[in-house]
């Protein structure tokens, strides 16, 4: 059998107004991320994960954000998108671990429903999909409330 190991991360600075997608679900905050798509941070740092395992690149050269077919879209379909190449080049997802770092607001009502939409998007088991969050003790910009950061790691079998 063979395996694969994929690391992700992205990062999104956060203003008011926007609204606040983590991991496919909308989250209830007075800030969101600025992106082009919908700033779904651990959904790109999942993406990046599952396309580094492969050696495919990254989710900004799969879906560049100088092109308006990207601008505003729903990153589940960025998911979806990557999950199909992921397969179609013979591969399958043994588990995927998602960290999100941000200071507010807090996260742990999400976790759920986040591991269970990540899941069903993967087509795997909620048992495969780990999401935690934490802060970083005030510290940094993550702690300023200036920006949210995820990391990501995958693991693929064939």
């Amino acid at each position: 059998m063979d395996i694969r190991i994929g690391n992700g991360y992205d990062v999104h600075a956060l203003a008011e107004g926007l609204p606040l997608w983590l991991g496919g679900v909308k989250i209830e905050s007075e800030t969101g991320c600025v992106a082009h798509s919908d700033g779904d941070v651990a959904i790109h740092a999942l993406c990046d994960a599952l396309l580094g395992a492969l050696a495919l690149g990254d989710i900004g050269k799969h879906f560049p954000d100088t092109s308006s077919e990207f601008k505003g879209i729903d990153s589940k379909i960025l998911l979806a998108r990557v999950m199909e190449l992921v397969r179609s080049e013979g591969w399958e997802v043994c588990n995927a671990d998602i960290t999100i770092a941000m200071q507010k607001p807090k996260l742990a009502p999400y976790i759920i429903p986040m591991r269970e939409c990540l899941s069903e998007i993967m087509g795997v088991s909620v048992g495969q999909v780990s999401v935690k969050a934490t802060t970083t003790e005030k510290l940094g910009f993550v702690g300023r409330c200036e920006g949210c950061e995820v990391y990501a790691v995958v693991l693929l079998k064939k």
